[in-house]
This record gives structure tokens, sequence and C-alpha cells, in this order.
């Protein structure tokens, strides 16, 4: 049945039929707007748009797929400030003829991502469209803490990583010019692994700044750097090429470093801690903060592509 047949209240009912609130939600959906809990006295929040076309093809990924990662792109922007999430909004557009089995799965995968950090779907929107839109704001608790933002890097700091990175990119790769293996890099296009309790450890061991890396490392590091006022150099060296990812280049006559330090989509999370701090092992070193501007690799500007932009 399509979601043009059930109608829109009667495909609401079904959707939330399918949340169930976590530990944080006091008023989940039903109402003009959702209670959340908020120990904090203060309220984390981020909103990501992800566009059919643009961001997902659903001849690529099964709709739960995309509910993981509809999430997950904005659970890990939460991380990044060292906070812990808490909640989803979903906005959903959807043309006419999506199926409301497509709809309930997409859900799952919604909460299924949500529920890895404690967090739940409190509410949102639905609305008729001609392309498939989906909106997510994330909401989050810091704990105490002072969140970790980009303009905290200074001089001498190391730089860290948390996560993988390149496979992503390299499953996108491996997607547009027609295959879909090796499973590895697909999958983690499909669905990323994101290392979400990394994000409040690296605050509680004085995390200086921190990012998600959602465009490219070399893009959401020059953030850090421009807000920073600083330069950060990355060891190439540092970066191991996975083997299904060498051969995959190989394969495909593309530079595996082009998808480590320019793509996106992982979400692992990159910050900058004083030299003094003992980093455990899910913070890799990768690089240091130096004195000038922007992001060079062994001391040089990086000649592949930084990242991406939304409007290029």
């Amino acid at each position: 049945m399509s979601v043009s047949g059930t109608g829109e209240f009667s495909l609401i009912d079904r959707v939330t039929a399918r949340l169930t609130g976590g530990p944080t939600c006091l008023l989940g959906p039903g109402d003009d707007a959702a209670v959340v809990r908020s120990p904090d006295g203060r309220v984390t929040a981020s909103t990501d748009v992800l566009v059919e076309g643009r961001h997902f093809r659903r001849d690529w990924s099964a709709a739960g797929d995309i509910g993981h990662r509809a999430a997950a792109a904005n659970l890990a922007d939460i991380a990044a400030m060292g906070a812990v999430p808490t909640a989803l909004l979903v906005a959903l557009c959807i043309p006419p003829d999506v199926t409301v089995d497509w709809v309930e799965e997409f859900t799952d995968g919604l909460a299924g991502e949500a529920a890895l950090v404690g967090a739940s779907v409190v509410g949102g929107d639905m609305s008729a469209s001609p392309t498939l839109t989906i909106a997510v704001t994330a909401l989050g608790d810091l704990g105490g803490r002072p969140p970790v933002v980009r303009s905290g890097a200074r001089v001498g700091d190391v730089v860290a990583l948390a996560g993988r990175i390149g496979y992503a990119a390299a499953g996108y790769t491996v997607l547009s010019r027609g295959f879909r293996t090796p499973k590895l890099l697909v999958e983690a296009f499909r669905r990323p692994e994101v290392p979400y309790p990394a994000g409040p450890h690296a605050a509680r061991l004085g995390a200086t700044s921190m990012i998600d890396v959602s465009d490219g490392l070399i893009a959401d590091l020059g953030h850090v750097a421009t807000a920073s006022g600083v330069g950060i150099d990355l060891h190439r060296d540092a970066f191991e090429v996975p083997r299904q990812m060498r051969d995959a280049a190989q394969a495909l006559g593309v530079d595996p470093y082009t998808w480590i330090l320019g793509g996106g989509d992982d979400h692992a999370l990159a910050a900058t801690f004083p030299r003094a701090v003992a980093l455990p092992a899910n913070w890799r070193p990768v690089g240091r903060v130096v004195e000038g501007r922007g992001v060079t690799v062994d001391g040089r500007p990086f000649d592949g592509p930084a990242g991406w932009d939304h409007f290029r």
C-alpha cells in the first residue's frame, strides 16, 4: 500500500506505534510537542537534511539503512560536542507512491540507531513532496561538562581520530561505478558505524576541540583550523589503508587517500588534545596543531579533493 492510499493520520499512527520512549523521554509522540528530560539544564541541538538523489538512493540502500544513516548523521554531531544524545525529531517529506512498508522500515532504522545511544524518536512531521526529503533534529545532554567546540585547538595539541574513515567514500565510489562489492565498503556507505561514546569520553579527557567528520577530514579539520586560528598538519603514514580498500582503489583507478582524507559519511570524530593527555586505544594520533592556517599533509597542501560541498 502506498502512503497516499493509507492517508496522513493513519500513517502517523503506524509510525508512532513502532516507537518506544527512552529514559529521557517524558512525553513522546501524540501531542503538539514532546517533553525531553535535560538533567544538565542545557540542551545540545543539531539539524541535518538528507535529500534523495543528493544524499541517498533507494536503489542503493534499503529503507532501514537510510533510517540508520539519517539518525547517525545527527547523533554524531551531538557526540562531537562532547554530549550524550537524548532524542530525535524527524520531518519526513514523502512522494505519494512511497509504500507504507518503506516508511515503517525507515522508522525502525531511525529508532534502532537512536537506541544505540539510549535516545528515542520523540516526534516530528510528515508532508507530501515530489522529492523524498528527511530532516532530523537531534538533542543531547552535556552532563555538566562544557561543550567541546571547534575554536579551542592550540598550537602543540595532538590531532586524533576515533572511528573509521574513508570506508563510506570508497563504498560510494563502488556503488556509483555500478558494483555492489566489496561488501565492507558498500555497507559502510549504507550504514555508518559511529564511535558515539568517544565524544563524551574525549570531553572528559580534556579535548580542546572536536568535530564530526561528515564532509571529509581535511574539509572538516579546516573548520577547526579556521575557528581556532591555527594550522593543522596531518601525517599521511598515520592512516592505514585496509586491504579491501586498497584492492578496490587499484581496481577503480583511485588513490585511496582521496577517500581517507577527502571522503565523508563515516562520521568519525576528530579532536585535538593537549600533548600531556594519554589517549586511549580508540583515539589514534594522526597529526598536530601548528602555527599557520589551513590543513596540510606532511607539511604540504593536499592535492586531492578536500571534501564534500553541497553546492558544487
